[in-house]
């Protein structure tokens, strides 16, 4: 701990002439930190990305109590990753004007849907109706120059990230095709029942920052998802996935994949939404669940799973989008934004992430509802917002999750300062309204915290891959990380 301390002091002294525009900073400094992350030469100059990283690789650190299982269902699938507009141009599509589409048909709906998101730089995720058009599709993409086949689906890369911990024991519940089961780590464990003789495809279609396509032009790297996948939309693994539990006896349930039943219209959504409930309303009690949630277009449906399924789950994870979504869905703060122009506010974030916890979760002793943690994650920032007395180890958690995101979208073991940038303000409000607070983050110490009623919320800032190699499941590896990071606490709240 007195190491921590003199780390953490030390690296305050560096932003101290990082601040103060002395272009070296004294070697016998860097040597007593010993953080080869932050040695520089002696004509070098600390850069703000060193004086973060290696606070992170300073103040990091696992929490007391760990989890030693994890059972995470119910999506699984084979990505097959390709160049967005250079498949469509293989299609003989031509370039136009984007316009989005809850379903797409055809392959015109396909493109207008991808130039929508494209020119906003917005990942999105679609069901594709047409089984024998999407086939037609999935074989050129796979065949395609430069393809690449990766594990896809929300809990199996959950569950690759979890399963890199080499003390955590993995239970991983979806439709497990021969082509999935071979790239799976072998430390996750698949019941027999989740086994199925062919793969579900997903198809991702990448597009970098400043790409163009025709007069459409990418503010910054992002992907489009879409599938035609009928056992992963209708959540077919949940049933067999809550049944394994009595035997797996995990200290921690993921879940993911509601999304996907968005596709399969109102009438079969409504229904299997029930089902649903009913199956995780089964779970121990004891056991927290976190719920992965992703991109949906229906307000009718992400209103239901804000109403029956978030206050039985103990933590969500999400990002701009979806929290934007579902506020709009639940006509909460800023609901009246269209979309989020440039990095997300910060007051207008906290905003309704303090308005869910409030409305769906346990904010107050007298609440029913089980939700008390959600892990908020945009490419500039992280916010982890818990309610007092259920969580610890949370500020870790936080800076663990945003580390991964340079990381992995680098294609890199840990972060190297000259290849991420800081994108995020480092000064901001509480709230979007009155009262605010004005807060700022100190590079040294790259965590600020604040509370509004019986919610405390942890931000950092995202050091920001300048050319990211890959952008597919960063959301699934921040939250991941940030569980691996949290510590449930057994005192009780208040």
């Amino acid at each position: 701990m007195w190491r921590k301390a003199s780390a953490a002091a030390l690296l305050a002294l560096a932003v101290g002439y990082f601040y103060h525009g002395s272009p070296d900073l004294p070697e016998h400094i860097l040597q007593y930190v010993g953080l080869p992350s932050f040695r520089a030469s002696p004509q070098s100059q600390v850069s703000l990305e060193q004086v973060i990283s290696a606070a992170w690789d300073a103040l990091i650190t696992l929490p007391t109590r760990q989890w030693s299982k994890v059972a995470v269902g119910v999506n699984a699938c084979v990505d097959v990753v390709v160049s967005g507009v250079g498949l469509l141009q293989a299609m003989a599509v031509d370039p136009g004007a984007g316009q989005d589409h809850e379903v797409l048909h055809s392959k015109e709906d396909l493109k207008e849907s991808f130039i929508h998101y494209m020119e906003r730089g917005a990942a999105a995720e679609r069901f594709f109706s047409d089984p024998e058009a999407f086939g037609r599709i999935a074989r050129a993409a796979a065949e395609f120059p430069g393809a690449k086949l990766y594990v896809g689906g929300n809990a199996a890369l959950i569950g690759q990230k979890l399963a890199s911990y080499p003390d955590l024991m993995v239970l991983l519940c979806g439709p497990v095709g021969p082509k999935l089961h071979e790239m799976l780590d072998e430390q996750i464990v698949v019941p027999p029942e989740s086994l199925q003789e062919t793969d579900e495809f997903h198809l991702i279609l990448e597009y970098k920052a400043g790409e163009k396509w025709g007069s459409t032009q990418a503010p910054q790297a992002n992907r489009f998802i879409f599938s035609h996948d009928v056992s992963n939309g209708a959540m077919s693994s949940l049933e067999t996935f809550v049944a394994s539990l009595d035997e797996f006896e995990p200290d921690l349930v993921v879940l993911s994949g509601l999304h996907m039943m968005e596709g399969q219209g109102r009438e079969l959504w409504e229904e299997r939404l029930k089902e649903a409930v009913s199956a995780i309303s089964d779970i121990r009690k004891d056991i927290p669940i976190h719920l992965e949630l992703a991109s949906m277009t229906d307000k009718d449906y992400m209103n239901s799973i804000m109403q029956e399924v978030m206050p039985i789950v103990s933590s969500i994870g999400l990002n701009e989008q979806e929290l934007l979504f579902l506020s709009q869905a639940g006509e909460g703060p800023h609901s009246e934004l269209a979309a989020w122009k440039g990095v997300p506010d910060v007051g207008r974030v906290s905003d309704i992430l303090l308005w869910i916890l409030e409305q769906h979760g346990r904010s107050e002793p007298s609440s029913e509802a089980d939700l008390t943690r959600i892990h908020f994650h945009t490419l500039a920032y992280h916010i982890l917002a818990t309610v007092d007395g259920y969580w610890g180890n949370q500020a870790a958690a936080v800076m663990a999750g945003a580390r991964v995101a340079s990381t992995q979208a680098c294609g890199l073991r840990s972060v190297d300062p000259g290849k991420v940038e800081v994108k995020a303000p480092l000064e901001f409000h509480s709230s979007h309204g009155e009262p605010r607070e004005k807060l700022t983050l100190n590079p040294a110490e790259p965590v600020t915290a604040w509370r509004r009623g019986n919610v405390t919320f942890h931000l950092t800032v995202v050091l920001v891959c300048k050319q990211p190699l890959r952008t597919v499941g960063l959301g699934d590896a921040i939250s991941a990380e940030g569980l691996v990071y949290s510590e449930r606490k057994t005192q009780q709240p208040f």
